[in-house]
């Protein structure tokens, strides 16, 4: 089971493009051929054109090579991306070992991985990358060839001069580094709060647009149930008691039957009855859930343990609706067998479900409680999958969440299989109905 609920979101807001890192690359290697022009054909200075232009080379085939290998719209790992711009500090650091070390005006630019790193990576990574960069400065300043100067000239800064270029790098890789981890942290934060806060408002409005169809759908199946009812009950008095086709009309009445009371459980959200302080225990709970699947091939087991006194509870219609769904779902999936059972102790009330069937498909195991996604495959247990789940899933998990439980959805550990469903609250939530928001299921704003 997963430890953390799968409403969590996380968002891919530190993994950079590849095509990002390319399209700096290339423009680093064009600054840099401008300059190696400049300074070696424009104004004949003389320096290694050779090994210096080499090391460009080798960064526009990278970047050539990255293009064709993989997608530009990919996005690196964390790990990817510093190893990338670990390379540009030691290209960088090669040229300018070329061409003058820190005296070299485009010292500077060992700082550009760095920032590019404090914006897009975590800190852990763009500390790496700014050590990386600090030994490479620290080398530079005492192991570097001369800066390209005029033909009989030599240019030579003083060591007091060449130290404070070296502070006054390292600082300010420091400080901008920081700043713009800071600056980008703070956007990601504000990013993500925008982005769960349109998730939140994209579910209640899938929930919100059921409502109609709920509510018709409850006017509109009312009659034909009706009817198909009493067709049946007036067929039961046509056959003689050994008659099999008696078992068959009255197996037709029991589910007609049975669909009239999922629509008068649908309609009857928010009846007074259910509003009412009236007190309930989790065992009794865990019985109002399960009797109306019992006797449908599948065995159910419960269990209940805890420490410290049974929790007790308001009855609550979206609590068993929520409850309930969930495990007619795991009977309908089930090969043979369901265990349910609840847990607790002083500060938590926990209620699993198990069945034993072919558990939720791998493939969008991200997605599941999602509206008008399928979590099971397909109906058949032997084809590995199962199916069929969508909208029920989501109505229930909505539901749950909204009296302030956490709902987790995985499957069972190897060398068991089926799927594994577990409903937790925070037991001082449960027991005083905090956070239940009954007002969303009034006929006007919640499910029918």
């Amino acid at each position: 089971m997963a430890d953390h609920p799968t409403s969590n979101i996380t968002l891919p807001h530190r993994r950079l493009k590849l095509d990002t890192l390319v399209r700096l690359r290339w423009l680093a290697v064009g600054g840099q051929t401008a300059a190696l022009l400049v300074v070696y054909v424009g104004l004949g200075y003389p320096l290694p054109a050779g090994p210096a232009f080499a090391m460009v080379a080798f960064s526009a085939w990278l970047n050539i090579f990255m293009k064709i290998r993989w997608p530009s719209a990919m996005r690196l790992s964390e790990r990817a991306a510093t190893l990338q711009l670990a390379y540009d500090i030691l290209q960088m650091s090669g040229l300018l070992f070329l061409t003058g070390g820190l005296g070299n005006p485009f010292a500077f630019l060992l700082m550009a991985p760095v920032m590019v790193s404090a914006t897009g990576l975590s800190a852990r990574y763009t500390i790496i990358l700014g050590i990386l960069a600090t030994a490479c400065a620290s080398l530079l300043a005492v192991l570097h060839l001369p800066l390209p100067w005029p033909v009989g000239d030599e240019f030579k800064l003083p060591v007091v001069y060449s130290v404070g270029i070296w502070i006054a790098l390292v600082s300010t890789l420091g400080f901008m580094a920081i700043y713009a981890f800071r600056v980008a942290e703070e956007a990601r934060q504000l990013a993500d709060a925008l982005a769960a806060t349109e998730l939140v408002l994209a579910r209640e409005q899938h929930l919100n647009a059921l409502d109609g169809l709920a509510t018709a759908a409850a006017h509109e199946l009312g009659t034909p149930l009706a009817t198909i009812y009493l067709v049946a009950k007036e067929l039961t008095d046509e056959f003689e008691s050994d008659d099999l086709r008696g078992e068959d009309v009255a197996l037709i009445r029991s589910q007609a039957e049975r669909c009239r009371g999922i629509l008068q459980q649908l309609t009857s959200l928010s009846s007074e009855q259910d509003q009412t302080y009236q007190r309930m225990p989790v065992s009794q709970l865990l019985e109002d859930v399960i009797d109306p699947h019992r006797g449908m091939g599948v065995a159910i087991h419960t269990a209940r343990e805890g420490d410290g006194s049974e929790p007790v509870g308001t009855r609550n219609a979206a609590i068993r609706y929520g409850l309930g769904n969930l495990l007619e779902n795991a009977v309908d999936f089930a090969k043979s067998r369901v265990d349910v059972s609840a847990r607790w102790d002083e500060t938590t009330l926990s209620i699993s479900i198990k069945d034993d069937g072919p558990g939720f498909s791998v493939d969008i195991m991200g997605k599941i409680g999602d509206p008008y996604v399928s979590v099971r495959g397909g109906k058949s247990p032997q084809d590995g999958t199962g199916g069929g789940l969508g909208l029920g899933i989501f109505i229930a998990k909505t539901l749950l969440e909204r009296t302030g439980a956490k709902v987790f959805l995985d499957n069972q550990a190897p060398p068991q299989s089926g799927a594994h469903i577990r409903v937790s609250w925070p037991r001082e939530v449960f027991e005083r109905g905090a956070g239940v928001d009954e007002t969303s299921f009034s006929p006007h704003n919640g499910i029918k």
